[in-house]
């Protein structure tokens, strides 16, 4: 009743107004008129206003392809997910809704809309959608899948600011520089014979990380067998994270399993975790024994410190230890060994470029001497090579899922609470509007370029960007570029007779080479003793 008589009293006020306009009754005054005037404009203008408030739509869903009832778009999903998406942004946009299963997926793939997500709303999309074998394997209490808060920012202090400074990271050159060095003996011995690249660069980086972690080698003298053994634990844990499973589209079947997923990923892990734990033991050993851990400080050495201080509000946790841990070992191998094996493959594919590396190298370092970290600044064109690898295959294709805490606008669109979004750094990557000819291995393009590994340019942004983005990159930047000057310093490189070089790529959370890198190096130092592990 209020309202109808509030509208019937508003119409009536309308009426004598205009009733004063009609019958001559306006009192004369010329300011009076004009007072009059205006108030009849306002309400008009206000009465418009509101009409168009009311009828103004909501933003829409984004577009993407129909599904199925139930299921949705899951029985459409192609194994090579970041190519896959590619094609649908293609199609429906840059902002893409897939419904899988009970869950939606939102896939970005434009430096507009990446900008968005990752830095205009950054706060919203920095939780993680965490996967249920992801879950399994650190717990949720590590740096990749824990939730944004108070513990996720004490794990990154203690990565970024502690573990993986640069401070830290040249306290242990010597670490990197030995396992490098008995890389390049290996090589030498081998030379003139096809060799897996790949899977030796694995080994070397795992015996430095986990050096740097615990102070000894997983492999020790076992030598590539074991190391070969460590790289397919680690590809398979990587390859099951990043397979659909139907446990993270239909949460209530989660349970059974459907797809053996998380029994797969349990095996590999349970090893892992075999080996964190003995490592913590002997620490804690030798921390009651004799009160401090003798020799180099190391990382495993630095978190038992602190957790022991425990003068935090939010303290660490010996699960967070171990998650925290996991977390390099599969992150800091797996990634690095994968990027190096793609760099060689695009070097080797391209012998201009190889050409002009060497050339770098020699003037830079010179035949009679051995690449050190201390050249690294100094060869901008090797950088521009490992720029433009990391471009065509990005080492986390799709980087890691992120979920928005609350509903929120991306390019426009309604984007739900809590769903899966996709940032598809690959196909921005590869965006022929961005990028003159993406699909060829040029690295001059990254020569004096804007282009670096900050991720301030959402055209370009390997390790992502934003406060989730890879804490690692220090370590990275100094793994790659120092294992591909000293690969392509010490050898020239050839793919064995009758063999194809194949640059194939297999999707996974990590994206890797679908065929190992096979190659014969030769050696092209003026001295051989240049080539022994002990230099």
């Amino acid at each position: 009743m209020t309202l109808v008589s509030s509208s019937l009293h508003f119409n009536d006020s309308c009426t004598k107004i205009w009733s004063w306009f009609g019958n001559g009754s306006l009192p004369t005054s010329g300011l009076a008129r004009l007072f009059f005037t205006f108030v009849g404009v306002f309400v008009i203008f206000r009465c418009s206003l509101m009409c168009i408030k009311s009828k103004k739509a909501k933003p829409r869903s984004p577009p993407g392809p129909r599904g199925l009832p139930l299921v949705g778009n899951l029985p459409f999903l192609e194994p090579d997910l970041h190519s896959y998406f590619a094609r649908l942004s293609g199609t429906y946009g840059p902002v893409v809704k897939l419904q899988l299963g009970n869950k939606i997926g939102i896939v970005v793939s434009s430096p507009s809309t990446v900008r968005e997500v990752l830095k205009d709303q950054d706060i919203t999309f920095a939780n993680r959608d965490a996967p249920v074998v992801g879950l399994l394997a650190t717990g949720g209490h590590d740096i990749v899948w824990s939730p944004y808060g108070p513990q996720w920012r004490m794990l990154r202090k203690v990565c970024v600011l502690k573990m993986l400074s640069n401070a830290t990271l040249d306290k242990m050159y010597s670490l990197r520089r030995r396992e490098t060095r008995k890389a390049v003996d290996y090589l030498y011995v081998k030379a003139g014979a096809p060799v897996n690249l790949g899977e030796q660069m694995f080994l070397t980086i795992l015996n430095v990380v986990t050096k740097m972690l615990w102070g000894s080698t997983v492999v020790g003298d076992a030598g590539a067998n074991v190391g070969a053994e460590f790289k397919q634990v680690m590809s398979e844990i990587t390859e099951i994270l990043g397979l659909p499973n139907i446990s993270d589209f239909f949460p209530v079947l989660a349970p059974l399993d459907l797809q053996g997923l998380y029994k797969r990923i349990s095996k590999p892990v349970e090893k892992l975790n075999g080996i964190i734990d003995s490592m913590i033991d002997q620490r804690l050993k030798m921390v009651k024994g004799s009160g401090e851990p003798s020799g180099e400080v190391d990382f495993l050495q630095f978190l038992m410190q602190l957790k022991e201080e425990n003068d935090s509000k939010t303290p660490l946790t010996l699960d967070q230890i171990k998650a925290l841990l996991l977390d390099l070992v599969i992150g800091g191998t797996d990634t690095s060994s994968t990027s190096i094996e793609f760099t060689l493959a695009e070097v080797i594919n391209n012998p201009e470029v190889m050409r002009k590396a060497q050339k770098e190298l020699d003037v830079v370092v010179g035949k009679d001497n051995i690449v050190e970290e201390s050249h690294i600044h100094k060869l901008p064109y090797l950088l521009a090579i490992m720029k433009e690898s990391l471009r065509l295959h990005p080492v986390l294709p799709l980087l890691v899922p992120h979920s928005p805490a609350e509903a929120c606008t991306v390019g426009g669109y309604a984007i739900p609470k809590g769903c899966r979004v996709f940032i598809n750094a690959w196909a921005v990557h590869r965006d022929p509007s961005i990028w003159e000819n993406p699909s060829e291995f040029n690295p001059d393009r990254f020569l004096d370029s804007q282009w670096d590994f900050s991720g301030n340019d959402f055209s370009y942004f390997p390790f992502g960007s934003g406060r989730r983005m890879c804490a690692g990159i220090a370590m990275a930047e100094r793994m790659v570029l120092y294992s591909i000057a000293t690969l392509l310093h010490s050898f020239d490189w050839k793919v064995p007779e009758d063999n194809k070089l194949d640059l194939s790529e297999k999707f996974g959370i990590v994206l890797k080479l679908k065929n190992p890198l096979v190659v014969v190096p030769i050696p092209r130092l003026s001295n051989p003793a240049l080539y022994q592990s002990e230099l």
